[in-house]
């Protein structure tokens, strides 16, 4: 009984002691350790080894802690002035997130505001789309629907960054390609040597449109399930929601000349054959794209348009979104965009968002000139098209033309 009772003492007096210690220890050292750790700036932080290797991609959050996210830890984005009061944090991602592997450039400090012009553009955008979604006189199908009667696969061009609060509503032949790596970066959903990729020219075109490596809304039901749909308008409410366009019949150019006289084995396939067979007075098309450039059998920019306006097409299967009419893609109807850029003010407009969303600092937009089709074309390109095909396509796409602000191409449709 003598030993039991001394060893309880002994432990008492043990904890006493081990718990005096911590108190002094805390005194002298704890909160000068925990304020030397505390960032005081918005400035570039020091990335700390990793203490396991990171596998190739990143893993997808679950479901509570991306609800955590976005609850706790969102942030409204500001509108890149200086005047701003700029936040320690300046995106959903995690401090501690940030400080294992992710080396920022230098911040960027802006000296002067946007400029007038570029916010007055982006208002007067915005604003035609309200007056055009409620003007009576723009009819096209599926316009006065409510966002819950979208069916998910036609949100699958909405991507969306929870870690930055963006989505991007894409549009194929509008910078596309060079706007999904900038996504791919912000949601740092592609890792190179453990660490996110930072340089988008760095990311190959089949992963830029891996479908895998973008969360999108058609996305949302696997991941949400019953929430899904309320999860998706909350975002639609907080995110800031951004898209680009460009003149709908130079798209239809731009696409055409991609598609059908660049050597794609899978558009000649589903498309090329169906065209030269229908329009092309050739029942018995090469079986390949590359025995058909061979012999020089290529559907024509008017047989394009055929296909386009024969009522078969969309009676067999629905556009496809390289030249889907963009009011189908995105939903600027049912969807509020807090940014409208057109592709012929790409450099201006690019440096504007990115420094709206404050990531200017993280990414920069990468211009490219390969093979751009100019407006100044369209007459040369139309020329083989009957004037009345013409007028029909207008028809075909005038949503587009009023949604967005493009003139009315008389000069083609009046020849």
């Amino acid at each position: 009984m003598g030993t039991s009772r001394m060893f309880r003492i002994f432990v008492v007096l043990g904890s006493a002691f081990m718990i005096l210690l911590i108190i002094f220890y805390w005194d002298d050292v704890g909160a000068s350790h925990l304020y030397l750790n505390t960032p005081v700036s918005p400035g570039p932080k020091i990335p700390h080894p990793q203490p396991q290797q990171r596998t190739q991609t990143s893993r997808t959050p679950s479901f509570l802690s991306d609800i955590d996210a976005f609850v706790n830890q969102f942030l409204e984005p500001g509108t890149g002035e200086p005047t701003d009061a700029v936040p320690a944090e300046t995106s959903n991602q995690s401090d501690k997130a940030e400080e294992r592997y992710i080396p920022r450039r230098e911040w960027k400090i802006h000296l002067t505001p946007v400029a007038a012009e570029l916010r007055e553009r982006q208002e007067q955008r915005r604003k035609l789309l309200q007056e055009m979604c409620a003007n009576d006189s723009v009819v096209f199908p599926g316009k006065n629907r409510s966002f819950d009667d979208i069916p998910n696969k036609e949100l699958d061009h909405l991507i969306v960054d929870d870690r930055h609060g963006i989505i991007y509503c894409y549009v194929p032949k509008v910078a596309c390609s060079n706007w999904k790596r900038i996504m791919i970066i912000l949601s740092e959903s592609l890792l190179h040597d453990g660490v996110p990729q930072r340089d988008p020219l760095a990311i190959s075109r089949d992963l830029v449109h891996n479908s895998s490596m973008h969360f999108t809304f058609n996305k949302f039901w696997k991941r949400y399930g019953k929430f899904a749909r309320h999860l998706m308008k909350v975002k639609l409410k907080k995110y800031t929601k951004f898209i680009f366009v460009r003149d709908p019949f130079v798209r239809l150019i731009s696409a055409y000349r991609n598609k059908f006289e660049m050597r794609n084995e899978d558009f000649y396939r589903r498309f090329a054959q169906v065209m030269l067979r229908r329009y092309a007075n050739q029942p018995t098309p090469p079986a390949s794209v590359d025995e058909a450039f061979t012999v020089g059998i290529h559907p024509s920019f008017s047989h394009f348009i055929q296909y386009l306006l024969d009522p078969q097409t969309e009676k067999e299967m629905p556009f496809n979104e390289h030249w889907r009419q963009v009011y189908r893609l995105c939903h600027p109807c049912q969807i509020q965009y807090d940014f409208v850029g057109h592709l012929e003010t790409a450099e201006e407009d690019a440096e504007h968002l990115l420094r709206q969303l404050r990531v200017d600092n993280v990414v920069e937009f990468p211009t490219s000139h390969r093979n751009l089709t100019a407006s100044s074309w369209e007459t040369d390109w139309f020329s083989t098209v009957p004037i009345e095909a013409r007028k029909e396509l207008y028809k075909l796409y005038e949503p587009d033309f009023r949604l967005f602000g493009y003139d009315k191409p008389d000069s083609i449709l009046n020849e």
